[in-house]
């Protein structure tokens, strides 16, 4: 008998034993421009290493995706919205999500409230004017969500937030200003500790087959399919998009449709499937209010600086 230790599992469609959502951080040079900005111009390698995101891998994720029957939910700084057309117009042709992910990357947290509306709104425009429709979802860059955030997303009409990693399964965060549905994943699933090698982002990890990477992917997701929760990738496709990561991540679908019993879904899909369960009263999730603390915690003592 094996032990559930996911003490509230949703129900998922067709009875599936969890769900599986493919997502993907689009950020291109935007991470070069925000952090190196003066030296962007010069740093041709570096530029070369993101632009294959776009150019090379979003393609080939898409082609990955129609030969698979599964749908992507890629989350694009507004910028590279607008950088990149041909790449946005490739996953919505697809049927592919396009989430808000900020303009140039900036980490919400560290912007004044009018700061994070104003890129809030930019980035909101340019995925509207590239897809016709306005984002449902959002993650923050870096998982660098404010005290404001949540306020905002609800007044701008989003369903859903992806930045936290606070639960296995969807759970809904609330504010001041209402709720949302949170869809949360874990570091586990982020390809950047597991492939990046760019000391440009202080990031030198050693440089190993995909295998070791999938290793934990598979892991995370034979738990999520036991137990009934939620898998969510957080992949960049500049990163899980080369050519053996991408063929390894064939494999990885593969394995996950053998193994039978998974819902593959948009987060949109995901978001609006939780908002139903909670409107029916067929399931009710855990809820947490943010921000989780408003002011510092005092302490009793100062340690003295080592």
């Amino acid at each position: 008998m094996v032990l559930n230790l996911i003490s509230n599992p949703p129900p998922w469609p067709g009875d599936a034993r969890c769900a599986v959502a493919f997502t993907f951080d689009m950020d291109a040079e935007s991470l070069l421009h925000l952090y190196h900005r003066e030296a962007a111009p010069g740093l041709i390698g570096t530029s070369a290493t993101l632009r294959y995101g776009p150019r090379i891998a979003v393609p080939r994720l898409v082609e990955i995706a129609r030969h698979t029957g599964i749908k992507l939910t890629g989350y694009v700084p507004g910028w590279c919205v607008e950088t990149y057309p041909d790449a946005i117009a490739g996953l919505v042709e697809g049927g592919h999500e396009i989430g808000h992910h900020g303009w140039l990357h900036e980490k919400p947290n560290t912007l004044s409230r009018e700061d994070e509306e104003r890129v809030l709104l930019r980035g909101i425009e340019a995925i509207e004017a590239a897809t016709g429709t306005r984002p449902r979802g959002y993650r923050a860059p870096s998982y660098a969500m404010s005290e404001h955030t949540l306020d905002l997303l609800v007044e701008h009409g989003f369903s859903y937030d992806s930045s936290l990693v606070g639960d296995d399964v969807p759970y809904l965060v609330s504010g001041a200003r209402g709720r949302l549905v949170e869809l949360p994943s874990d570091y586990a699933l982020d390809d950047w500790p597991q492939y990046v090698h760019m000391k440009e982002f202080g990031c030198t990890m050693p440089i190993r087959s995909p295998e070791r990477a999938l290793e934990v992917f598979r892991a995370e997701f034979d738990a999520a399919w036991t137990h009934g929760g939620l898998w969510v990738s957080i992949f960049h496709p500049f990163v899980s998009g080369r050519l053996a990561r991408a063929e390894a991540l064939l494999g990885l679908i593969a394995y996950m449709q053998e193994k039978g019993g998974v819902w593959f879904a948009t987060m949109a899909e995901i978001a609006e499937h939780i908002e139903g369960l909670v409107e029916t009263g067929q399931w009710h999730p855990r809820e947490e209010r943010l921000p989780f603390w408003r002011e510092p915690v005092a302490p009793l003592v100062t340690p003295r600086e080592s």
